[in-house]
């Protein structure tokens, strides 16, 4: 028994050294970013894996080549604790006008085109991947395949993207990249949950109808949760004797939707991002200024820490020695996969980007508002990177609590570390000089019909008002605005239902509670939003 306790002693000893070593890691990651962020060519996301490929470096060296990390990657540890911050922020911070604005293109390209990328990198991987005799794979899995490197991580466009010169293309691709997400997660757990060996017309069916119920079921309870937030928040004004209160509520009730979706096998990450977006439009104007500051900047401190702390460990594990001895009796296959799986989804992405952007500029009449062929472009490049849901993805189908004792499975899991590597170091290197060259900086802002998120005044009134004249014409009647501008005029009846019935019951802009003595809200943008 004393035994016992002596080495409980001493693994309780261990994890604690190695908490203390990825935390200083951590801290690494933040100053060294810090430092390079003038120049805007290595992001966090760069650095954080080229610091644990050091980190791994050093490991290997002190342990005689046994292990490369200090911590073992868990599936859970991210779907459960390190993906839900990352994706409530990005909901909780997304500009609301330009993305409803633009959601037609967004989903487009967000779902329509990551089912097209599914399709092509599963098909490809069929063709391709048995010629290299890696071992059983079966339907499944090149499916799952698909599924995995569907999902894009564009992270480095977006830190050089300038969201008041270009809100049109930043708008795309923010959007694109977490509705990509989402569907690339529900694509995953669809899969996961037929038998795909005996595929026919029914299967495919099956596979259409638990797709789509995964989303649209996601969705609703995302957007629920949010309004019984704001809706117990508005009525029990909770500010009025603790402001911790109200955050405390606000961070449990998004953690809450993530897990009622888990539970209910529904889409964690596409329930907590319509989560944020709610709750960013209605509770966050409920509570008190503190608590704004305070909900704001906590969210995106959690969203930033999970984000280093995966890329950290990526680079670690890309040289973890128990996953490449496996492979090693073929170390030529991980990077001759990893090279078919790149031209895949260069192909795959191609394949829909140009397609999808040339539907897109059908419906816009404004030639300012069309994608242009540079814009495309760098849409193009932006999903090209793979990162955090990848991994965690791959990590799920391949491994188990981060091993694995197959050499089939050990090859897959190097070779999308290796892309994962390549993709983010490689292309996020290039990205800054290929935005320069396409889209040099401007003074002015090009797309002048999205710059209403700088000011509010001049695009709510025409939106709340019916009257107006534009440019001495009349306004075009509700019918001409409903084929000629879809999106605006349904834009405009969604403002009078939320001014009507919404905010008055849930609360939001100008209708949140009053107490006396405490700060209008006139003194805080709206996440999301620029200042005036």
């Amino acid at each position: 028994m004393l035994s016992n306790f002596v080495k409980g002693i001493g693994s309780d000893y261990t994890s604690i050294v190695s908490i203390n070593i990825f935390i200083a890691l951590l801290c690494a990651c933040i100053v060294i970013g810090h430092l390079l962020e003038e120049n805007r060519w290595v992001n966090e996301s760069i650095t954080a894996l080229l610091i644990g490929l050091c980190t791994g470096v050093v490991i290997l060296l002190i342990t005689q080549g046994k292990s490369s990390h200090i911590l073992v990657f868990s599936e859970d540890l991210f779907f459960i604790y390190l993906l839900p911050p990352i994706i409530f922020n990005a909901g909780f911070q997304v500009k609301k006008k330009q993305f409803f604005r633009n959601f037609t293109t967004i989903m487009l390209f967000g779902a329509v085109g990551t089912m097209i990328s599914f399709v092509i990198i599963s098909f490809g991987a069929m063709a391709f991947f048995k010629k290299l005799n890696i071992g059983a794979i079966e339907v499944s899995d090149y499916l799952a395949i698909g599924a995995i490197f569907a999902a894009t991580d564009s992270v480095c466009t977006l830190q050089v993207l300038n969201q008041d010169e270009t809100p049109l293309l930043y708008s795309v691709v923010f959007g694109e990249g977490v509705v990509n997400d989402a569907t690339s997660v529900v694509l995953f757990n669809a899969i996961q949950n037929f038998d795909l060996a005996h595929f026919d017309a029914v299967t495919v069916l099956q596979f259409i109808g638990n797709f789509i119920y995964l989303f649209l079921a996601s969705t609703i309870l995302g957007i629920v949760t949010g309004l019984l937030s704001a809706y117990i928040i508005k009525n029990l004004y909770f500010g009025r004797h603790s402001t911790d209160r109200e955050v405390s509520l606000m961070m449990l009730m998004a953690y809450l939707s993530y897990m009622l979706a888990e539970l209910l096998d529904l889409s964690g990450i596409l329930t907590v991002f319509f989560c944020g977006i709610v709750m960013s439009h209605y509770t966050w104007h409920n509570v008190t200024e503190s608590s704004r500051v305070t909900t704001k900047h906590t969210f995106a401190t959690l969203s930033f820490i999970a984000e280093i702390f995966l890329f950290l460990y990526v680079g670690m594990d890309a040289l973890d020695i128990e996953k490449w001895k496996l492979a090693s009796n073929t170390p030529g296959k991980p990077i001759a996969l990893s090279a078919i799986i790149l031209g895949l989804v260069m192909v795959a992405r191609a394949a829909f980007v140009l397609p999808l952007s040339f539907i897109a500029n059908l419906r816009k009449k404004n030639a300012q508002e069309k994608i242009t062929f540079k814009k495309q472009v760098l849409i193009w490049w932006a999903g090209l990177m793979r990162g955090a849901v990848s991994i965690a993805l791959a990590y799920n189908k391949f491994t188990s609590s981060g091993h694995t004792q197959l050499s089939t499975n050990a090859i897959m899991i190097t070779s999308t570390i290796i892309v994962v590597l390549f993709s983010t170091v490689v292309f996020g290197l290039l990205t800054k000089p290929l935005v320069c060259c396409l889209l040099p900086p401007t003074k002015h802002d090009p797309t002048g019909s999205m710059i209403s998120d700088i000011s509010t005044t001049s695009f709510t009134d025409p939106l709340l008002t019916s009257e107006i004249e534009i440019g001495g014409t009349p306004r075009p009647t509700n019918l001409q605005m409903l084929f000629t501008q879809p999106t605006r005029s349904v834009h405009r009846y969604w403002r009078k239902f939320d001014d009507r019935f919404m905010r008055p019951m849930f609360g939001g802009r100008g209708f949140a509670p009053f107490v006396p003595g405490s700060p209008t809200e006139r003194s805080l943008p709206e996440p999301g939003t620029i200042p005036e």
